[in-house]
């Protein structure tokens, strides 16, 4: 089984000679028909709506396009949250989770008229002390020990950083509505990356019961309900996708079942997702451009590390296309690597793929989301660009590459002290 890419050697060589590689290269059509699926799939909801997870991708453009479909933004920081407002999202459009925060970071999402998920109780007396309670707030639950789907352990919440305890998160409410706020929501991420139509229903079934829990010992009634992310994309071309609609009848059938006679029937369902909006509609486009015979056969491209640090971070699999040869034998063994004076500067390893000649054309595929927005600038390397295909073909730049000057430029007086 194979991937295919949504560009050709063809128009890859087009695109080259006006922004040589590396770069990003997102896919406008596939944002879009993937945006409209979602919001079919939980169109039975009457509130739902997408809060896309800035973080995955934050890039203008790609916002634009989702807010034109509907879609809210998820920001985790003041970055991200100015440039949710420089985009045009007001107030409820912006949902502001993060953890560990500035008490300035509060205020200023305040200002905004954005959601505020307080990721710790001890988050109520900052909010109240530095900006005051809103009246619409949420607040995120981690019910900790390990989450599992029948026998498979998905994820450990129990070692992670976010969220409340149940007796935690219903003591919270209970001050929240003392000291003046009077629309809730509630928010948890129990597992990253899953493929599985599973996850959804299944947080979705304990996220619902904490709900009918919580207006007993709290007396609040929940307004929204988010599931946050952790649907996930196959990364390998041996797994099948998840399937939204499939999903989203899961989801459906666990509201009916679980709120609706606890008379909680008009929550809105939100939904907090980044990979699966944006991940297998972005390549980081390279070229080889040298080759290693030693004691393993490497292929080195112009791209690194800097451009897609996942395979170095996580040991992450990218499917990877030489174009112009995907019909020919992988018969060729190669480690893939990029320039970094580190071992793990690798996006693939022992991979079978055809015969790589100087000059190839390699897309690596799954990158637009946590793709570029994780590069940095280790070695001196800079940041590829950003391009995107439109609806009609054609190709503009929406992010243009980083310079020499944009390296040094946080270098106030350097100069004059050599």
């Amino acid at each position: 089984m194979t991937k295919k890419p949504f560009i050709t050697k063809e128009k890859a060589q087009e695109i080259i000679r006006t922004y040589p590689t590396p770069f990003h290269i997102y896919d406008e059509k596939a944002i879009r028909a993937n945006a409209r699926n979602l919001y079919k799939a939980f169109s039975w909801n009457k509130g739902f709506r997408e809060y896309f997870a800035v973080k995955a991708t934050p890039t203008p453009a790609i916002l634009k396009i989702l807010q034109q479909e509907g879609c809210g933004t998820d920001c985790s920081s003041y970055s991200e949250l100015l440039m949710s407002e420089k985009c045009g999202f007001k107030g409820h459009d912006i949902m502001f989770s993060s953890n560990d925060t500035p008490p300035s970071e509060f205020i200023f999402a305040k200002e905004l008229g954005a959601i505020i998920n307080l990721d710790d109780i001890t988050h109520i007396d900052i909010l109240e002390k530095t900006c005051g309670i809103p009246e619409t707030v949420c607040c995120r639950y981690n019910p900790g020990g390990k989450f599992s789907i029948s026998t498979t352990i998905m994820d450990n919440p129990g070692d992670a950083k976010y969220g409340m305890t149940k007796p935690q998160i219903i003591e919270a409410y209970k001050t929240l509505k003392e000291k003046g706020a009077n629309k809730f929501g509630l928010h948890a991420f129990l597992a990253s990356n899953t493929v599985s139509n599973e996850y959804y229903p299944t947080l979705a079934k304990i996220l619902f019961e904490l709900a009918v829990e919580i207006k007993e010992a709290a007396g609040v009634s929940l307004s929204f309900i988010n599931l946050s992310g952790g649907i996930g994309i196959p990364y390998t071309p041996d797994k099948e996708p998840n399937d939204i609609f499939v999903i989203g009848d899961g989801v459906h059938k666990a509201f009916d079942e679980i709120l609706v006679p606890a008379g909680l029937g008009n929550v809105s369902i939100f939904t907090e997702l980044g990979r699966y909006m944006l991940a297998p509609y972005g390549h980081l486009v390279t070229t080889a451009i040298n080759e290693k015979h030693t004691h393993k056969e490497y292929i080195g491209v112009d791209a690194c590390a800097v451009n897609l640090m996942r395979p170095a971070m996580y040991g992450a699999y990218h499917h990877i296309t030489v174009l112009g040869k995907e019909n020919q034998p992988c018969d060729h063994v190669y480690d893939v690597t990029g320039s970094l004076c580190e071992n793990n500067d690798k996006f693939a390893i022992d991979r079978n793929l055809p015969k790589i000649d100087m000059g190839d054309i390699l897309v690596i595929h799954d990158t637009g989301a946590h793709g570029f927005a994780m590069g940095y600038n280790y070695n001196g390397k800079l940041k590829s660009a950003e391009l995107l295909l439109r609806e009609d073909g054609s190709v503009i730049e929406i992010r243009r590459a980083e310079t020499v000057d944009d390296y040094f430029a946080t270098l106030s007086g350097f100069w004059n002290c050599v």
